[in-house]
């Protein structure tokens, strides 16, 4: 995103205007972060993403009421926030770029381990919360 944003030109915005959307955007992807971790401990489950399978609780509640994948979100809020920091929209393919992986190497692994582990109530949550937001 930063090597896109020196050879590509961006838009001028004065650097206050600049930081405060910044700031803005990453606090509320702090938000989601921290809420999702807050969630997780919670329900005494495991925060780790590498092993969804050693879950021990599905988490619906908190922000996972408005996001299934609220740190997700946040680490995306977060790069968007850099891609506004930089004045580069085309920086935004960053983000895009995060999301797709994310789905694919993350996401869709961790679902599959839900889903075995909590089949049905996973199945009604999964239909009652969007993915991202």
């Amino acid at each position: 995103m930063w090597g896109v944003s020196i050879y590509i030109p961006g838009i001028e915005l004065g650097e206050a205007l600049r930081v405060i959307v910044a700031a803005l955007v990453a606090l509320i992807g702090g938000f989601f972060c921290i809420g999702g971790v807050v969630s997780f401990r919670r329900a005494k489950t495991t925060v780790n993403p590498l092993k969804p399978e050693t879950a021990s609780a599905l988490v619906s509640s908190g922000i996972y009421q408005v996001s299934r994948n609220p740190m997700y979100v946040g680490f995306a809020l977060f790069l968007v926030a850099w891609a506004v920091y930089l004045s580069s929209p085309l920086a935004l393919v960053g983000v895009i770029g995060f999301v797709l992986y994310i789905n694919r190497f993350q996401i869709q692994p961790e679902e599959r381990a839900l889903a075995a582990l909590f089949a049905a109530e996973f199945e009604r949550y999964k239909n009652s919360v969007r993915r991202w937001v």
